[in-house]
């Protein structure tokens, strides 16, 4: 298994969390991500694919849009929301469990994935 805390709300950093853990799920290995403050924004923005448009383009806007929809709907990629990040950025629950797998604890989120290789982004 493979675990990344998506951190930055930057596209590039974005990009580059949702690809590995994608590219891993492709790969037949289990991913799981926990999106932090500002990459739980970045993936719950529904303008994020035209603000990633103007700073970097057509086809990086397009591919970053690709790989979270894609993300969504691989059986082996869960990404949940970071708990601190909800409540403190008075984020909607039920908006953050329409899009990602739920909320979930920093402490819980690392037991779950036990041994897994752990990248931050």
């Amino acid at each position: 298994m493979i675990a990344a805390i998506l951190a930055s709300g930057e596209p590039e950093r974005l990009y580059t969390g949702l690809s590995l853990l994608v590219s891993a799920a492709a790969d037949g290995i289990p991913a799981r991500g926990l999106a932090t403050f500002g990459a739980l924004e970045a993936l719950l923005d529904d303008s994020l694919e035209d603000r990633a448009r103007a700073t970097r383009g057509e086809m990086f806007a397009r591919t970053l849009a690709e790989l979270r929809a894609t993300a969504a709907e691989l059986d082996d990629v869960r990404i949940w929301a970071c708990a601190a990040a909800v409540e403190t950025g008075g984020i909607d629950r039920d908006r953050v469990e329409a899009v990602l797998d739920g909320v979930i604890s920093t402490p819980r989120f690392l037991r779950e994935v036990g041994d897994a290789r752990l990248v931050v982004v």
